[in-house]
Parts: structure tokens; C-alpha cells; sequence
């Protein structure tokens, strides 16, 4: 079992619906990554001689769709940061699959018709074959670090917020995050960071940054001609901006392939699937 037990409501209901008919069941104790038996009472769950819990912390979980809950010492907390320097909340929203991690009440990762797995795997497959050393601007909950790591790259991610580090850390599918020595983690601004890398260092860019209102330098031409200058020679940078159907990320794009072409971008290519434009140097 894993050291630690997060759960959400789609555990706690299963939990409720086999009350009374089941005395043993098979449930995740990591947000759907593995499964353990738990026995059921008529007072409580057990996971473990150390650790039980009520079925009114259960009911509590099951009625709560917008959180995810560490257990510990028989309570359930939500898994919540504050950041005292952006002034904003950070949240674990759980999914049927991977969470995302909610920023003031946005999510971080698309979540209707696809999961912030898979939408992480879409933005990756977007570089094709990948080798050599990655740029992850945005680290977030890590998802595109940890499968770039897994598809043999070296990965250098950025995050800006260290509260965001903190949600990370309590996520169990962003284990890998911490884990994997592939990974190296840098908290800091990717705007000032970018800048430190030399010439020509990367062989991809996964560039996912917050909304044009909320990072607008991360769309700028001084980004983009730092971005080009990191990458080697045919390298390529997967750029995240939105839906490009909708009237705002129709209008997002559309600068933001101007500016990628006057970095010295050679082809700029929309990648629909994955909500963004592959731009190769």
C-alpha cells in the first residue's frame, strides 16, 4: 500500500455502495494508479492496522466532487496550497483517471472528452520521437515531464510557484516527478530561466504556459527567440494555447504563429488534437 492514502469520490462511493453486502473490497488508495483490499464494518473502513476510517469521513469524500482528500490518522484533508506570493489557491480535482490540479477554480489540464493524461500524452506525441534533452517550461503536476522521461528523454522542467510543488508532491501520479533521475526540477520564472540555458542545448521544447491574460510574456517574440536559440538545430517546440475553434484561441493563435515565424521559425503547424501549433527550427 502506499505510504500515503489520497482518495477521492469516486473511491468513497464505491466504498458506500458495497456497505452492508460486502465485507472485504477491492478500492484505490491512490486515485485509480493500484488497488488494495480494505474490510468494511458496520463502523468503518479499514486500510491497515494503522489506519481506519468513519463512515461519515467516507460520506463526506463521496459528497465532495471537487476535491481530493489525504488520509491520515482517520480524518480526510483536502488537498489545498495557498500561494502567499500570486495570492491564489491551488487544488487536486479528480478525475476518473489522472487529476488536474485547479488554479483559482481553472483547470490546468483539458478535461471534457479526454483526461489530463491523456491530454499530457497528446502533447507530447506532438514531438514525435523524442531523444536528447527536453524543456518543460511549465512543470505544474508534471505529467509531460514524467512521460517525456519515459520515452527516454532528459528533462529539465520549470515551475514558477513553489505552492504548486506542494499539490505535486501530494498527488500520486505525479510520484515520478521526484523520483526519477531524468528529471531535473528548477523553481523559477521559464521568462528569466530560458535565458540561462546555452545555444542550441535542447532537442524539444514542450511549451504549455497559463492563458495569454494570465502569462502574456510567455506568448512574446522575446520568449519565442529565446526559445529558438535554446534549440538545437531541427529541434522542435510544441506550443499549448487553447482550442483553436473558439473565438478567443482562434485569435491567440494567429499571433502566436506570426511571432514563432519572426523568431526564425521554419514551419509553424497547427496540432489540433492537442489544442496547439508544432513549430520547428
Amino acid at each position: 500500500m502506499p505510504s500515503q492514502i489520497v482518495l477521492s469520490h469516486y473511491q468513497a462511493i464505491q466504498l458506500t455502495e458495497a456497505k452492508g453486502s460486502e465485507s472485504t473490497v477491492q478500492i484505490s488508495p491512490d486515485l485509480g494508479l493500484s488497488k488494495i483490499a480494505v474490510e468494511l464494518t458496520d463502523g468503518d473502513v479499514t486500510f491497515s492496522a494503522d489506519e481506519k476510517l468513519s463512515w461519515d469521513v467516507v460520506a463526506e469524500i463521496a459528497e465532495n466532487e471537487n476535491n481530493c482528500f489525504i488520509i491520515d490518522n482517520g480524518s480526510a484533508t483536502i488537498v489545498r496550497a495557498f500561494s502567499e506570493t500570486f495570492e491564489r489557491v491551488y487544488t487536486l480535482f479528480p478525475t476518473a483517471s489522472a487529476p488536474t490540479m485547479l488554479v483559482s477554480g481553472i483547470p490546468m489540464h483539458r478535461i471534457k472528452g479526454i483526461d489530463p493524461w491523456r491530454d499530457s500524452q497528446s502533447k507530447i506525441k506532438t514531438l514525435g520521437r523524442i531523444s536528447g534533452h527536453i524543456l518543460d517550461t511549465t512543470t505544474g503536476l508534471g505529467y509531460t515531464a514524467i512521460l517525456a522521461a519515459e520515452r527516454e528523454a532528459r528533462v529539465t522542467t520549470v515551475e514558477l510557484d513553489p505552492a504548486a510543488q506542494i499539490i505535486a508532491r501530494c498527488n500520486p501520479w505525479s510520484r515520478a516527478l521526484f523520483d526519477n533521475p531524468k528529471i531535473t526540477q528548477i523553481i523559477g520564472d521559464s521568462n528569466d530561466e530560458i535565458e540561462t540555458f546555452a545555444d542550441g542545448f535542447f532537442n524539444g521544447i514542450i511549451h504549455d504556459p497559463p492563458m495569454f491574460s494570465l502569462a502574456g510574456e510567455l506568448y512574446s517574440l522575446a520568449f519565442y527567440e529565446q526559445a529558438y536559440r535554446v534549440l538545437k538545430s531541427r529541434g522542435r517546440m510544441f506550443h499549448y494555447i487553447g482550442n483553436p475553434e473558439s473565438k478567443s484561441g482562434s485569435r491567440v493563435t494567429r499571433g502566436v504563429v506570426q511571432r514563432l515565424k519572426k523568431a526564425g521559425f521554419s514551419r509553424v503547424v497547427p496540432q489540433p488534437d492537442a489544442f496547439g501549433v508544432l513549430a520547428s527550427k
